[in-house]
């Protein structure tokens, strides 16, 4: 099971971007969690940094998105997530 970094519409890209580099380098892989429009467009952006943060390795990141459905205090929302893992 890979981690799990929920972003939200006011969370800091080059935050979000360091600890995406970090899981990856650590764990292998990690998985970012959106819901809205603004949340989506800072995982994104977060995820493009992140590549770049990465190369230096030698590592080129790969994303895949999925919609999910989640509770959010006893409502159920659609949800984007992300994985990212390095490419093969």
């Amino acid at each position: 099971m890979s981690s799990l970094l929920r972003v939200s519409s006011n969370s800091s890209p080059t935050s979000v971007a360091g600890a995406i580099a970090g899981f990856v380098q650590e764990e292998g892989e990690v998985e970012l969690q959106s819901i809205g429009a603004g949340a989506v467009n800072q995982a994104t952006k977060a995820i493009a940094i992140a590549r770049g943060y990465v190369a230096s390795n030698g590592l080129d990141l790969i994303c895949v998105p999925a919609f999910v459905d989640v509770e959010i205090d006893g409502e159920e929302r659609t949800a984007i997530r992300f994985t990212v893992k390095p490419r093969e």
